[in-house]
């Protein structure tokens, strides 16, 4: 027996071995010649999986919730005008961060499991003048996933920032940050990045840096200030020593070893790949006769899916009998429906037989709640596309 189940939350998910043989090893110094260089190649490679080579990448020890934090304080002075599109949870999150900084707030929601439109979005903006709008590429709350190329578009038109909050995004969905004129995208190590929890991974363009060199107030977050953090990452991409606080040294030197895994694998393959994935994922949930909770199939995330329990099967029952069987699922996390769905992640380093597994778990476990289906249906419509 390995003595362990398997992950398939939406984060932290499962870890590459040699990402977890950097992870554990010796800690060395942060100024030494060898991290230097590690720290330096991360940040390089930073731009090529986020397609921005003119952008800034922030390497920060923190969640992700530290980068939402970073890409909000940095840029909003007290009363400016900031305009959230939420999908979720963390949509809701980004307007409390944005108004503990002073902004003025306007979120723009919709039904649960359904996105902005981009008619309301441009309405919203043309009525005032915003200083920014932040994008939740995939909610992890409800796995509905934003095209955020159009929407950048209208910020530019509008000469507003655009901040696309990437967590369960960056190197699983596609993004192209230089040429779709995204501002800030931001994510965490601990998902589709493929390094365990602990790092907040920030890309900032050429023009949200000059908003904010040439802001008036003083930032209002001492740990957050790019102030402190900006002559860090310039001396360490430079390969040269420099210190503020001191980095996530392990965490960084397994930053490496994964971002040179996603280069190597190859951005659009790596995209092609998820995509392939929840598609025999989603389809083997709809076998099943499960709804998915985003409304439509081309608003469902790539790295993660969310899914209705049938009507009359408990939750909590459901999912114990998952991890009787060795898996590891998510329950709901929006607080309006949280206990009518699941999630699932797959992302990062998945593969079909990691999803063949879940699968077959979760077709195990509605047999063990009584819910009628054809035995093996999810499995075998699975099979058909990962095959093709």
């Amino acid at each position: 027996m390995k003595g362990r189940k398997l992950l398939m939350i939406p984060g932290p998910i499962e870890f590459e071995p040699d990402v977890l043989q950097a992870l554990g090893a010796p800690t060395d110094s942060h100024v030494s010649a060898d991290f230097i260089e590690i720290f330096g190649n991360s940040l390089e490679l930073m731009r090529t999986v986020w397609q921005s080579p003119t952008g800034q990448p922030f390497i920060m020890a923190g969640s992700g919730t530290l980068a939402m934090d970073m890409a909000a304080v940095n840029l909003i002075e007290p009363n400016d005008n900031v305009l959230i599109i939420s999908t979720g949870y963390f949509g809701e999150r980004y307007a409390n961060i944005c108004k503990r900084y002073g902004a003025n707030v306007t979120i723009l929601t919709t039904e649960v499991g359904d996105t902005v439109s981009l008619n309301t979005i441009e309405e919203e903006l043309s009525s005032k003048k915003y200083k920014l709008l932040t994008i939740t590429h995939v909610d992890t709350s409800t796995s509905v996933l934003v095209d955020p190329e159009p929407i950048a578009k209208l910020a530019k038109k509008y000469d507003t920032l655009s901040i696309l909050d990437g967590v369960c995004s960056v190197a699983g969905e596609e993004i192209k940050q230089d040429k779709w004129g995204i501002d800030v995208v931001f994510t965490a190590s601990q998902k589709a990045i493929g390094v365990p929890p602990g790092l907040a991974l920030l890309m900032v363009s050429e023009k949200a840096m000059n908003v904010f060199k040439n802001r008036k107030t003083l930032v209002q977050n001492y740990y957050a200030d790019f102030t402190n953090w900006l002559p860090i990452m310039e001396a360490y991409e430079n390969r040269n020593p420099s210190y503020f606080g001191t980095p996530s040294v392990n965490l960084i030197s397994a930053l490496e070893v994964s971002l040179q895994y996603i280069v190597s694998e190859g951005i659009e393959n790596r995209f092609l790949r998820h995509k392939q994935i929840a598609t025999a994922f989603r389809e083997a949930m709809l076998a099943l006769g499960l709804q998915l909770l985003p409304f439509q199939k081309d608003i469902s995330a790539n790295t993660l899916t969310a899914i209705y329990y049938p009507e009359n099967i408990d939750g909590g029952t459901f999912l114990k009998h998952i991890g009787n069987n060795d898996i590891i699922l998510a329950g709901g996390l929006l607080p309006s429906h949280k206990t009518q769905y699941f999630r699932v992640g797959h992302m990062g380093s998945v593969n079909n037989n990691d999803t063949l597994a879940t699968i077959s778990a979760i077709e195990s476990s509605l047999i063990a709640c009584n819910y009628a289906f054809e035995t093996g249906i999810g499995v075998k419509t699975a099979l058909k596309i990962l095959n093709s």
